[in-house]
């Protein structure tokens, strides 16, 4: 797995404008650094590729959480953004609630399993009740960037430390207790 650091400066919108899913996901495509930033990258086609995938089925899989994705050649390992929303996305999520953490994820069609690393350890980590409202209390996108960075690769250091493609790792704490999950 690509062993860069995920979230680092530019990697989050702060207050996202859009509250439809479409131009939601157009804006954090357009307006974050992370991806405005990759040379060779066509964000015109990668946000193309992004909402066609979103037509065939919501990314909004509840807890106010959708992880919009896309595969494309323009990219040599994975790159993800975020897009913080205050008043919510409808997005025809699974349990009907609005999303306020639309994350983003660009790999590359020829690394499957690090695609399905990123997504797996991204839904991980947000099905945690404690960290969501952790990323919601931050005080600024620099904070939430921390927090994701961090967390992000503490679990990918651990699924990369174990032998096997399915591997135990932690996600952080909620009331003192370590909540593990399943990577696929």
């Amino acid at each position: 797995m690509d062993q860069r650091n995920h979230f680092e400066n530019g990697s989050v919108i702060w207050n996202l404008q859009n509250t439809g899913k479409y131009d939601a996901i157009r804006e954090v495509i357009r307006n974050t650094p992370v991806f405005r930033s990759l040379e060779r990258f066509d964000i015109g086609t990668f946000e193309e590729k992004v909402l066609a995938r979103e037509r065939l089925q919501s990314t909004g899989f509840g807890h106010g959480v959708a992880v919009a994705h896309g595969r494309t050649d323009d990219v040599d390992g994975a790159h993800i953004a975020l897009g913080v929303s205050r008043d919510g996305i409808e997005f025809d999520s699974v349990d009907g609630k609005p999303v306020h953490l639309l994350f983003v994820v660009a790999t590359n069609p020829a690394m499957p399993m690090d695609y399905l690393r990123i997504l797996s350890t991204l839904v991980g980590l947000v099905r945690n009740e404690g960290f969501r409202n952790d990323l919601m209390g931050c005080a600024c996108r620099e904070d939430i960037e921390q927090k994701l960075c961090a967390a992000f690769s503490s679990v990918l250091s651990g699924v990369n430390g174990k032998a096997s493609d399915r591997s135990t790792a932690a996600a952080p704490q909620q009331n003192g207790r370590r909540q593990d999950f399943a990577l696929a």
